[in-house]
């Protein structure tokens, strides 16, 4: 069978590319920068052109792009897209209607939302990770002595995505209402709350401040799971990666692999950014603890980063997720914390308890290995089609 697989530099396109090859599909790839997702009309010619040119039994693209289900939509050829990024407003694309569409989704809470839309169409589809290449990643001696870690983290902070914290003037009351929704937030793992918190009148006003850009015309319109997400989600995770590794640098050796300011760190280790497929094995493998700290703007599901970590062979910290029990079980495959105290407090339990840890990383790994690749992942996949 033939694939056209429109890239665009996701971290998750070389496994997924590798895992299609398995299943003995003949792949084309087409490696284009998309300027915009819903219009742009160098992409659409040039897409189009090649479609036109060969026949292909499905079209691929990680994300679910407006542009691509345009194009398919014209040539009745079905359009696969798995959805690994949380916000992606791309979902609220009129678009998602075409009948060539196949849309999987990673988050279960996002899949709910959009489900009752187009029920034949869409599909809840959990991340994997790509053990052929994780286990052919050797370290050597000067591997080790780089990447040795207690703690380790490979992340951004927010920061730097953080749109919220562009907003110049919010009025007092505005402002303390959104904190308080942060603030309970972030003392709660394994439920999100901000959407539900929001009231028609506080998006409403919010969006005053904000400098609000809407959706295009044929968007359907949900302010509030953008004031969610975009805004108030993306600044609580920067403040919880910030707070709790602050707390946990006061008191163990913590590594942080980022291109994020870490100033107000300064007990913290940056060692600058890390290569997916290159450097990130390695730290995983080489870490005794590999933290991960889930964006609030994923709401059940589990990140790439956590089968990563387990795929390698790593031990996973991880905050709870309230989809982790459907594939892992917690203190055998890895282990979840559910506040800052209880995070402190088993980094330092673990740090003392190797022979356990290293049990518990190798549970995982088998538990990936055997249940979580992504050739499973896409045979999954194709046989819901």
């Amino acid at each position: 069978m033939r694939i056209l697989f429109c890239q665009w530099n996701s971290i998750c396109e070389p496994d997924i590319d590798e895992a299609f090859g398995q299943l003995g599909f003949e792949v084309t790839r087409f490696n284009q920068k998309i300027e915009s997702v819903d219009y742009d009309k160098k992409y659409l010619l040039q897409l189009s052109d090649l479609m036109m040119k060969s026949r292909y039994d499905y079209v691929f693209s990680i994300n679910f792009m407006p542009i691509i289900s345009r194009v398919c939509e014209i040539f009745h050829t079905m359009y696969i897209s798995w959805t690994v990024d949380s916000p992606l407003f791309q979902l609220y694309s009129n678009t998602i209607y075409n009948k060539c569409n196949r849309i999987f989704i990673f988050d279960r809470t996002l899949y709910d939302e959009f489900k009752n839309e187009i029920p034949e169409n869409i599909f809840y589809l959990p991340l994997a990770a790509n053990i052929t290449h994780l286990d052919q990643v050797i370290l050597t001696a000067e591997d080790k002595k780089n990447f040795e870690s207690d703690v380790s983290l490979v992340g951004s902070l927010y920061s730097e995505k953080c749109k919220y914290n562009g907003i110049e003037y919010m009025p007092d009351y505005l402002k303390g209402y959104v904190n308080g929704i942060m603030e309970a937030q972030l003392k709660i793992y394994g439920y999100n709350l901000i959407q539900d918190a929001l009231t028609d009148e506080i998006v409403q006003e919010f969006k005053k401040y904000a400098g609000w850009i809407p959706l295009a015309e044929d968007y359907r319109k949900n302010d509030k799971a953008i004031v969610a997400q975009e805004y108030i989600g993306i600044k609580c995770s920067e403040l919880e990666r910030t707070r709790l590794l602050q707390k946990l640098s006061e008191r163990f050796e913590v590594d942080l692999y980022t291109l994020s300011d870490t100033s107000l760190l300064n007990k913290i280790h940056n060692k600058g950014p890390a290569r997916s497929r290159i450097d990130m094995p390695k730290i995983f493998k080489c870490s005794k603890i590999n933290l991960n700290i889930t964006a609030k703007t994923i709401q059940t599901g589990l990140s790439l980063r956590i089968f990563d970590i387990m795929g390698a062979g790593g031990f996973l910290l991880t905050n709870y997720q309230a989809e982790i029990p459907e594939y892992f079980e917690i203190g055998k495959d890895l282990d979840t914390f559910g506040s800052q105290e209880e995070l402190l407090y088993k980094v330092g339990y673990y740090l003392k308890h190797e022979d356990e840890r290293k049990k518990i990383a190798f549970s995982g790994y088998q538990k990936v290995k055997q249940y979580h690749t992504f050739e499973l992942r896409l045979e999954e996949m194709l046989k819901s089609l």
